[in-house]
């Protein structure tokens, strides 16, 4: 295949979460493989009355070192000329593809008005990366905005059967030709579907002089450890997860749960007048065009940790992790734990992978396509507290064989992924 010029319009490397940390592995993928990469990224995702920072301001690692891709910060979400500046930057790079990072509904106004106008003004493939394709309970908004965000898309890249599956609910007049291997359809009328999979993330990987004991010694964790990782959301059942951790300390006392990552809503000082004026702002818009079981800004899972007398079990670092620290957390466990309550396709599993590191699950969305119950981890019920108890438990009296957790991950490369997208 000859080398391309390929844009991938998503949060640069100065972001933080897992949609930045994939579009940038992605680059790297691309530019190993020879193509002309560029990252067009946001300047600021989301509508300004959003309270939270989302500038990663701890990492210092350049992640882009040694590689030729280039990097242009310019599409603001709240200032709508600059949606046409991105447009033209596209079009004067003169793209063979450009690839879109899709993961919320509310991007779908700027995305849809940036796909269209490349697709009248360029010979562009138009591809969008679905991370997910509607948010579960979405508001008419979601769903209007999903829909305008996605619809004109020339191919679209899928991490799981399930999100294949979503995407022909949302646009059942379309026909869609489905592959495993990146290969176009013929047919111009087909809407082209590549199936893959959450590569593994190389950005993160085991410090080979690390030492478990002392380390756990630190943190004062016990004999086996479990980790809940990534920003606490209430789609990702932290609450849950500390409930069924209670049961598990009430049959054995030489476990540890160990609680890594920011609250999402808790990033801006409260004491700020503009923070104050977001938060009015923003719950007053929640509460015209959202559900109230959307509303999470009052997810507060830590304080359970109290009520249920558990501090001596826990370790938290309720704070973002910089990229160079991500290792030690990983190396210190013995599974992660994903009891989410809804799921796409996730970087935390993704990450876990790159550490051999078994994976305990509720079994919701994708989780049973890449998690094989006995294998590479266990799967407890959706939503049952003593499921997952005795998964935690079964993990500690049956352990997973890690040479499974890289047999998995072996089938997951980033280089695999992005020859498929560059067919």
């Amino acid at each position: 295949m000859a080398a391309q010029k390929i844009v991938l319009f998503g949060p640069g490397p100065q972001f933080k979460g897992g949609i930045a940390n994939y579009n940038t592995s992605l680059a790297k993928a691309l530019d190993k493989l020879g193509h002309e990469v560029h990252i067009v990224s946001w300047t600021q995702q989301y509508p300004a009355i959003i309270p939270r920072d989302f500038i990663d301001r701890k990492s210092k690692t350049d992640q882009l070192d040694g590689t030729n891709i280039k990097v242009t910060y310019i599409t603001n979400y709240n200032n709508p000329a600059t949606w046409n500046e991105t447009v033209s930057f596209i079009k004067n790079l003169g793209a063979d593809k450009v690839i879109f990072q899709w993961a919320i509904a509310i991007q779908g106004l700027p995305i849809g008005y940036i796909c269209r106008r490349l697709k009248r003004k360029t010979n562009a493939e138009v591809i969008i990366d679905l991370h997910l394709v509607i948010q579960k309970e979405a508001s008419s908004i979601d769903q209007y905005f999903s829909k305008y965000g996605l619809k004109v898309a020339d191919t679209y890249i899928a991490h799981a059967y399930k999100t294949v599956d979503e995407l022909k609910q949302t646009f059942p007049q379309f026909s869609y030709s489905v592959t495993e291997d990146g290969l176009r359809s013929k047919n111009k009328k087909d809407r082209n579907v590549i199936k893959l999979y959450h590569p593994i993330y190389d950005m993160f990987k085991p410090n080979p002089n690390f030492n478990l004991e002392e380390e756990k010694a630190k943190l004062g964790l016990k004999k086996h450890v479990l980790l809940f990782f990534g920003f606490i959301r209430k789609y990702k059942g932290l609450h849950q997860t500390i409930e069924a951790f209670k049961l598990l300390t009430e049959k054995r006392d030489d476990v540890s749960l160990l609680i890594v990552g920011e609250s999402f809503w808790n990033t801006l000082d409260q004491n700020k007048i503009s923070t104050r004026i977001k938060n009015v702002l923003f719950k007053t818009a929640k509460s015209i065009f959202l559900k109230n079981s959307d509303n999470e800004q009052n997810y507060r899972p830590l304080e359970l940790l109290d009520e249920l007398n558990l501090r001596d079990s826990v370790y938290v670092m309720n704070e973002f992790v910089p990229n160079e620290d991500v290792h030690r957390y990983f190396q210190l466990s013995d599974a992660i734990l994903l009891y989410y309550l809804t799921a796409t396709p996730s970087g935390v599993e993704s990450i876990s992978y790159n550490f051999k590191l078994p994976v305990l699950a509720t079994k919701v969305g994708h989780f049973p396509e890449t998690i094989i119950h006995g294998y590479n981890g266990y799967l407890a019920e959706d939503q049952d507290i003593q499921s997952m108890a005795t998964e935690m438990n079964r993990m500690i009296e049956h352990p997973i064989n890690r040479d499974n957790v890289a047999e998995t991950a072996s089938k997951l490369s980033w280089e695999n992924y992005a020859k498929a997208i560059t067919q």
